[in-house]
């Protein structure tokens, strides 16, 4: 398997509220490609959003929406049961308020990625996975999925492509990895890398397209772009270094 070229590079984002601030936009989107954009139900008010997309737009940066789970008291971090129906609603409700805020300014969307909970539960089920891809196939503009790379992203290249969208694997600069492929849980030691730990994470997927897991395995991941959480300090703090680490 070939190793991956020039992996994209993106950040959650627009993750402020009202008062409360979250997050360092100004400082990361200058060295971004994709920045994905909290739609209000985890984070992110009108103005917020409205702030988030100018600084995408000034700065080149593609941008995509980061729907969740209506948890907004939770951060977006708890699961929730919903119908599918339901869930389609409130996803597509989130990327038509922040596709027309976009539009507004002369960008267009180009992909969705979950956030939190929402994330997590459909990389573990694939029912709840083939609600989120149906709600973005019914979107009235064509969008790409974001997704996590795994040991299964052909079998998730599969499935988005009966759905008709493009997938986009996603690597974790500033996570630990556990033997399945899965991320570390946040409750476990470790689980948020050090600087030197990242940094070293991301010259091995950039020039081995591996990760080396909690245990010292070797783990295999075909990805397309790098995420660095706009919430964790370390990451944002080194966000130029992993800038510098991709570029050809």
């Amino acid at each position: 398997m070939s190793k991956p070229m020039g992996l994209l590079l993106n950040c959650d984002l627009g993750e402020s509220f009202g008062a409360w601030t979250q997050g360092v936009d100004h400082q990361v989107m200058p060295y971004i490609d994709q920045a994905s954009i909290a739609c209000g139900f985890h984070a992110g008010d009108p103005q917020v959003i409205k702030q988030t997309l100018a600084l995408a737009a000034e700065h080149g940066v593609a941008v995509g929406a980061h729907p969740s789970y209506p948890d907004l008291a939770g951060f977006g971090r708890r699961s929730m049961k919903l119908a599918a129906t339901e869930l389609i609603a409130i996803l597509q409700y989130q990327i038509a308020a922040l596709a027309g805020m976009a539009q507004n300014i002369g960008l267009s969307l180009s992909y969705v990625k979950p956030h939190g909970a929402l994330y997590n539960d459909m990389m573990a089920n694939g029912q709840l996975r083939s609600a989120v891809m149906q709600a973005i196939a019914e979107c009235h503009q064509p969008l790409a999925f974001m997704l996590q790379a795994t040991a299964d992203w052909e079998t998730h290249r599969s499935e988005a492509e009966a759905f008709g969208i493009q997938p986009l694997f996603e690597a974790f600069a500033d996570r630990c990895y556990d033997d399945s492929g899965a991320l570390l849980s946040r409750a476990e030691s470790g689980a948020v890398l050090s600087r030197e730990k990242m940094l070293d994470q991301v010259q091995q997927l950039q020039e081995d397209g591996s990760v080396t897991t909690v245990s010292g395995k070797r783990l295999t991941l075909v990805a397309d772009t790098l995420c660095v959480h706009g919430d964790n300090p370390e990451a944002v703090g080194a966000i130029g270094e992993i800038r510098q680490l991709l570029s050809p």
